[in-house]
């Protein structure tokens, strides 16, 4: 079983940052951020794989940053320039299957970490 804690969620103003952790049970091969603004659907923000390849999602690019440190089993989500169509639960996910993690399909999750921000 894996355990995915996530902290450094809060409220901050637009044009802000914050830097959102993940902290892993247990090393895990592959890595995600998602997010859940009320009304609307869960979406992939940032993924990371086992070799360090990232990818993220058009409305991020640019702002964001996913990294790991694998020593210490932690995601990081670095967020710079922050708009208020951020605001979401954002929501740690983590695979240690390799065709999960070709798929995708995480199936260990945080409970999230809210990220308001204002304008």
């Amino acid at each position: 079983q894996v355990q995915l804690v996530e902290s450094g969620g809060g409220s901050v103003q637009a044009g802000g940052s914050l830097r959102l952790s993940c902290v892993a049970s247990v090393y895990t091969l592959c890595l995600g951020w998602f997010r859940q603004a009320p009304g609307k659907e869960r979406e992939g923000v940032a993924a990371i794989d086992s070799g360090g390849i990232t990818n993220y999602v058009d409305s991020v690019k640019g702002r964001f940053i996913i990294s790991r440190d694998s020593a210490k089993r932690t995601l990081y989500l670095q967020m710079s320039s922050l708009k208020p169509e951020d605001t979401a639960m954002y929501y740690c996910a983590a695979d240690v299957v390799a065709s999960y993690c070709r798929g995708r399909q995480f199936r260990y999750w945080g409970q999230g970490t809210q990220v308001t921000v204002s304008s």
